[in-house]
């Protein structure tokens, strides 16, 4: 005996990202904005003058990488039933990648789920975090492994924000430009190795070629099931570096940049990738400022880290390696002894 539950539906989860000077817009229903107090200090005076509600509530969590956990969450999810919000209320992501994923895992678990919108206020969030729906926090096993995908409502990238960035910041934020157009885009990757990001204009035009690269891989797999994990270029050995330093170190887009360089080194030796070309990813990394190189204390350890990648199974580890500039390869045969020379080239010298 069974019964058939006939779920065979189509969810339009479609929206729109604005990469504009925000637009005066007003909510008729509860809405909570979730920052934290350096971004609120800088920029909530000028999101405030643009937005209204029918009941506008702050929420504030402490800023930093090391805070995007369940307390911080609890926090949020705290004040959303104090002020009794319901199915109908909406949620404002306004800040980095941090505020920005765990808002909108706040979003999507509160009675189930409920709407937010992403308002990013660095490079990093703008081109990357606030797109394609993932959402998250970590634990004391690693970066993003408690989550979910729950889609915004909209994305507004505002450029106004960046005007307060500091340089370090902002290059976390070129990091994973470089990595869709390395992954991705081969035009793009050869203009960013010429552009000028300190014009306005310019930067403006990178933003959008590099949302559009990633809107474009989100449209043909959502769920990351297949060439969404190709954006991860970078971060199956990135996390490792965050979680060896305890994510006090690096920010998250320099980690990427270290992993880069790593996933490059793997793809020269796999015949993948000309040592010329993994030169270039390197130079253009180097010209914002981005490490390139990292001492590896225990290339067994930091291997065994690996699995507790989203990517990886019992068995094996999913890496992305580049296939020259502008494509990519998503494999998980990969010899671990050709992985640990590659490790061991970065251990103590």
């Amino acid at each position: 005996m069974q019964v058939n539950i006939a779920l065979k539906q189509v969810v339009d989860n479609s929206y729109d990202i604005a990469i504009d000077t925000i637009k005066p817009i007003h909510f008729d229903t509860k809405v909570a904005i979730v920052t934290n107090p350096k971004v609120a200090g800088l920029h909530l005076s000028y999101l405030l003058s643009k937005i209204t509600a029918k009941e506008l509530y702050i929420i504030t969590v402490p800023d930093g990488e090391e805070y995007k956990n369940q307390d911080s969450v609890n926090l949020i999810l705290e004040s959303l039933f104090n002020h009794k919000f319901n199915r109908k209320s909406m949620l404002i992501a306004f800040g980095g990648g941090v505020i920005g994923d765990m808002t909108g895992f706040a979003a999507s678990i509160y009675q189930r789920g409920i709407k937010f919108i992403q308002i990013p206020t660095t490079l990093l969030s703008q081109v990357d975090a606030s797109v394609g729906g993932k959402t998250g926090m970590n634990n004391s096993y690693g970066k993003n492994l408690i989550g979910a995908f729950h889609q915004p409502k909209s994305v507004l990238i505002d450029p106004h924000f960046l005007t307060t960035l500091p340089a370090r910041e902002f290059s976390a934020g070129v990091a994973e430009i470089i990595k869709m157009a390395v992954t991705f885009n081969k035009e793009f990757f050869e203009f960013l190795e010429s552009a000028d990001l300190s014009d306005a204009a310019v930067l403006q035009d990178v933003i959008k070629q590099a949302v559009q690269t990633k809107a474009s891989v989100v449209a043909k797999d959502e769920k990351e099931q297949g060439i969404r994990a190709a954006l991860n270029y970078g971060h199956t050995f990135g996390h490792v570096v965050e979680n060896e330093t305890k994510y006090k170190k690096y920010l998250h887009g320099e980690a990427v940049a270290i992993g880069m360089v790593l996933a490059n080194e793997t793809a020269v030796k796999m015949g993948l990738m000309s040592t010329y070309e993994a030169l270039r990813v390197k130079n253009l990394l180097q010209k914002y400022s981005l490490p390139v190189s990292y001492e590896i204390s225990n290339s067994d350890s930091f291997y065994e880290t690996f699995f507790l990648d989203k990517k990886s199974s019992d068995s094996s580890i999913t890496f992305i390696l580049p296939v020259g500039i502008g494509d990519v390869k998503i494999t998980d045969s990969c010899d671990k002894s050709l992985i640990l020379s590659v490790l061991d080239t970065f251990g103590a010298k």
